[in-house]
């Protein structure tokens, strides 16, 4: 299914981040779902859930944006616009 792989994808781009920044957890993700995306906020949320199952994201609070205008640039895309990580102070 296209749109499980779109999300695996992010989940591994999360892993990776958060990786390569020494943290613990993923506390929040906020994404934009855009308007050609094939989305609706409750299939990206169900897929999501689905695959950060058993990840250092697993638990963190989503937030969805819906884009509107077919015209954007990220109308064909889901674009990552913030996440915030739970990291140690003594991550170097």
């Amino acid at each position: 299914m296209h749109e499980t792989g779109i999300v695996r994808g992010l989940v591994r781009h999360l892993d990776a981040l958060a990786q390569d920044a020494g943290a613990i957890a993923i506390d929040r993700v906020h994404v934009s779902l855009g308007a050609l995306s094939q989305f609706s906020p409750a299939h990206f949320r169900e897929h999501f859930e689905e695959e950060i199952e058993g990840t250092i994201a697993q638990g963190a609070q989503l937030e969805i944006e819906e884009a509107s205008d077919p015209a954007d640039p990220d109308a064909l895309h889901v674009v990552i616009r913030s996440v915030d990580l739970d990291i140690p102070d003594d991550a170097s």
